[in-house]
């Protein structure tokens, strides 16, 4: 599976300054940071709880991640 971001503007920006994130089941357990990001100039790893509603938000960095059956 793997995680997919939505970018706005010229598609440019790493993947730290994403601030939504499509994740599936395959992803999961989710953390934050994912895989893909520098985790130099990130936060500590932290677990998010998805599977209930769906939704999460980082309390760290404040991106959201949207669980999706892709």
């Amino acid at each position: 599976m793997g995680f997919t971001t939505e970018q706005p503007g010229d598609g440019k920006k790493t993947p730290n300054d994403q601030r939504h994130y499509r994740v599936g089941r395959g992803d999961l357990p989710l953390h934050c940071p994912l895989p893909d990001m520098s985790l130099w100039n990130s936060h500590p790893r932290v677990y998010l709880p998805i599977e209930k509603t769906g939704k999460a938000k980082c309390p760290y960095c404040g991106t959201d991640f949207t669980l999706e059956d892709l």
